[in-house]
């Protein structure tokens, strides 16, 4: 495995509230996928923003490292984090049409993604590499699609708009924060395959934060239990179903639901990939 875009040891405390992230470490290598998994409340959003340097604006302190290549992001000047965040690293949010402007259209968002960064680049953003854009993310690539506005876009469409702004400037890590809670169970599938695809072409580390087990098992590599505050266990996916280590990781699989007994995965319509898995637990990793 090549050496990790990205590695962390990072606390975080809150205005009354110490210790929200304890030394939480994990790292993740060019083209991989990495599981953050916890119960609500664990930490997994405040990983995410510690990473982004986004914390500050919430009263929050950071300490420690999240190193990306060679340089410590909780040291990095507040001026360089703006060019690092969308252009180096991307971010995918849970509320798809939340996250978009109701009153402009999809090309104009798209675009607007790429000028927040446009005087690292020489060409000019055309409508022809928006449209492309969309074809990489599975969307319609025409410009009908680029001039619709989001309240005409389904939850899926918006969710795949999103992705593609934030693989705008082909960045070295993405990630997504519970990029699926919203969507359907087909849908779901298809944005998990999708990640999985993205990360393989482009050589793009993925963060996958989710409480998700199955939607983990479906793409992720190696996965990040945290709890307490801390990461408990970091192993590959396969150690992680089949060989849980601490007693946290064993209640969070032993929770997953079973189907009823006699029922085939491959008998249910709109199955999620980890669903098609083998008796749904112990899991094995599926890309698509």
């Amino acid at each position: 495995m090549a050496g990790p875009i990205l590695s962390t040891s990072l606390s975080v405390d809150y205005p009354g509230r110490p210790g929200v992230l304890q030394e939480a470490s994990l790292e993740i290598a060019p083209g991989e996928i990495v599981g953050l998994v916890g119960e609500s409340g664990s930490g997994k959003s405040t990983m995410a923003l510690a990473i982004l340097r986004l914390l500050e604006f919430r009263g929050g302190s950071v300490r420690g490292e999240a190193r990306f290549g060679d340089r410590n992001l909780v040291e990095v000047p507040e001026k360089e984090m703006r060019r690092i965040r969308g252009r180096d690293i991307g971010l995918v949010l849970q509320s798809p049409i939340a996250s978009l402007n109701p009153s402009m259209r999809i090309g104009d968002q798209i675009h607007e993604s790429w000028r927040a960064h446009k005087e690292e680049y020489s060409k000019q953003f055309r409508r022809s590499d928006a449209i492309e854009l969309l074809g990489r993310v599975s969307l319609s690539a025409d410009e009908a699609f680029l001039r619709r506005y989001p309240r005409q876009l389904s939850v899926g469409q918006a969710q795949r708009v999103l992705i593609a702004m934030a693989i705008v400037h082909r960045p070295r890590l993405l990630i997504a924060d519970e990029p699926t809670s919203a969507l359907d169970a087909v849908t779901q599938s298809e944005i998990l395959r999708l990640f999985s695809r993205l990360s393989h072409e482009m050589e793009m580390g993925i963060l996958f934060i989710s409480h998700d087990l199955l939607s983990v098992a479906s793409i992720c590599q190696r996965v990040a239990i945290l709890a307490g505050g801390r990461v408990v266990e970091f192993h590959s996916t396969e150690a992680i179903f089949r060989q849980p280590q601490h007693e946290y990781t064993k209640a969070l699989i032993a929770s997953i639901p079973k189907l009823p007994a006699g029922l085939s995965p491959s008998r249910l319509e709109g199955v999620s990939p980890a669903e098609e898995l083998q008796e749904i637990v112990p899991a094995m990793p599926v890309s698509g």
